[in-house]
């Protein structure tokens, strides 16, 4: 565990040295919207708001540990790049993404977007105190429930325009379902939520937590299977979609923890209970030739998605050492060990610094982008984080 914890420590500045040296956008401003799989940049890339929330989430974060100056100023860049250019004024929401230059292009409501400034603005306040900066998370908070909130059926939406009307395209990337409500929106609304409680803890704010909780307890978690339900209409009719062992793993220790962090004792009991369940579902999920977890199996053709992504393995290191932490169980901490020799193995650029996407069955790399609108430091750089945490004893 010594070893493991010291790792993490030395991987965590790793992947921060990669970003400050590689992703900074000294022509446009802010950060760079692509660094291909060769390791090539992109200055004229769409840049993502998701993409730059996680910056300020991973360096507030990571600043809180490292104590490093430039930590700081990075996280300081993502905050001003963001109320800059990705903050609307005028409506209130926040554009999906920019052109190179920082002008808007799709200035979408994506309220998974929202969730992860959030997410992000809380941890930036919570190192730098920095009052402009809670007051949007707050703001942000308050634009989500006023619009996004279904008040019938409970739950919340996914898309609006910019100016919060009905969108026709719900989607948050292509392979998802065109649905009124996810999964993985739930679950970083709440994470963003329970981050601002950190720093805000609003009594308003700590019932919002506690509903959605219940919510995602109700409908998006198989308490029997340990899987998550993926995809909903408003009225909650499933349409049934393929295992995510990310999410499922993600889910398993992230929901324990937004129900730590409101110190509602009845839901920490449940979400322990999940979170146990949810590991053990996640072991079907892992291939015992090397560690390392599969992406997706589709029950309804039971085919399996034979790829290894760089963020399940992230969140699988996690929710291993916490099922560890609540059952005591050798065989969840092995399962982390096991996993990070795969990742460092196949998953850890060790030439350029960062994580790729990830291998294919036969171990080839997938070719997909090394930073950018869906690759960011927030997956590993919080697998770092926690098991320095949760290993320090």
């Amino acid at each position: 565990m010594a070893s493991l914890k010291e790792e993490m420590h030395t991987e965590l500045f790793s992947i921060l040295k990669y970003w400050e040296r590689n992703m900074v956008d000294n022509l446009n401003g802010g950060f760079l919207g692509t660094i291909d799989y060769n390791n090539i940049k992109d200055y004229n890339a769409e840049k993502g708001s998701v993409l730059n929330a996680r910056i300020l989430w991973a360096f507030s974060a990571s600043y809180a540990v490292t104590k490093d100056p430039k930590h700081l100023e990075i996280a300081e860049r993502a905050y001003q790049y963001i109320i800059n250019h990705f903050y609307d004024e005028h409506f209130g929401g926040i554009f999906w993404s920019l052109n190179a230059d920082g002008s808007p292009k799709d200035t979408k409501n994506q309220i998974y977007a929202l969730a992860f400034t959030i997410y992000g603005l809380s941890e930036f306040y919570s190192v730098s105190y920095n009052e402009e900066a809670l007051q949007l998370a707050i703001r942000l908070f308050k634009k989500i429930e006023e619009h996004s909130f279904d008040k019938e059926h409970l739950g919340y939406f996914e898309a609006f325009t910019r100016d919060w009307k009905p969108i026709d395209d719900l989607r948050l990337s292509d392979k998802d379902a065109n649905e009124k409500k996810t999964m993985n929106t739930h679950l970083h609304i709440v994470e963003g939520y329970a981050n601002l409680y950190r720093v805000w803890p609003d009594a308003h704010l700590k019932e919002v937590i506690t509903q959605l909780l219940n919510t995602i307890n109700d409908h998006f978690i198989n308490a029997e299977t340990g899987h998550l339900h993926l995809f909903f209409n408003e009225e909650w009719v499933e349409k049934p979609d393929v295992i995510s062992y990310g999410h499922d793993i993600e889910a398993a220790w992230l929901l324990q923890w937004c129900a730590e962090v409101i110190q509602d004792e009845s839901l920490i009991a449940i979400y322990k209970t999940h979170a146990v369940t949810m590991a053990d579902a996640a072991f079907k999920g892992i291939d015992a030739a090397d560690g390392g977890l599969w992406y997706e199996f589709d029950p309804h053709s039971e085919e399996l998605i034979a790829e290894k992504h760089w963020w399940p393995q992230s969140e699988l290191l996690i929710g291993m050492v916490n099922a560890w932490q609540l059952t005591g169980n050798q065989k969840y901490l092995d399962a982390a060990q096991n996993n990070w020799q795969f990742v460092k193995g196949y998953i850890i650029d060790t030439q350029n610094g960062e994580w790729i996407w990830g291998v294919n069955s036969e171990y080839s790399k997938i070719e997909k982008d090394k930073a950018g609108f869906w690759k960011c430091p927030y997956h590993n750089s919080r697998a770092c984080l926690e098991l320095i945490a949760r290993l320090k004893d």
